[in-house]
């Protein structure tokens, strides 16, 4: 049985997307949803795009964002911004909830060679749990 699914998101459409079809799965099993936001922490000595305190803000937006879109409504939803990579960001909040399903859109894995190199391919060899890879594009 899924009780606890985890996604991610870094505002894109294509994550938008991934949230959305977690959260409809997240509804028809009556399962918690972890929405996971991965960035980069200036503080944490990780280089940031954005200048000052500006990064703090973008982050926090991108979250909170996630969290207000309507496909959520009705269901069981936490936010976590959590510093660092997406991929490692993902597989902290799924261990540390006991999630048994991440699930993650389909982005990069088109072409040669994209499948390893993609958020997908990289979680999928260290997901301590299910791993759906969504249709988003």
């Amino acid at each position: 049985m899924i009780s606890t699914i985890v996604v991610g998101t870094d505002g894109s459409q294509t994550a938008r997307r991934a949230v959305a079809i977690a959260a409809d799965l997240a509804r028809s099993l009556d399962a918690d949803l972890h929405v996971v936001h991965g960035f980069h922490d200036p503080a944490a000595g990780q280089r940031s795009p954005l200048p000052g305190d500006r990064w703090r803000e973008a982050n926090e937006a991108v979250l909170a964002d996630a969290l207000a879109d309507p496909s959520l409504d009705g269901i069981r939803a936490q936010g976590h911004s959590v510093p660092g990579g997406v991929v490692e960001a993902l597989v902290s909040v799924a261990t540390e909830t006991g999630a048994e399903l991440i699930v993650v859109g389909n982005r990069g894995l088109h072409g040669p060679g994209g499948s390893l190199d993609s958020v997908a391919g990289r979680v999928a060899l260290v997901a301590p749990c299910h791993l759906m890879v969504a249709k988003t594009t």
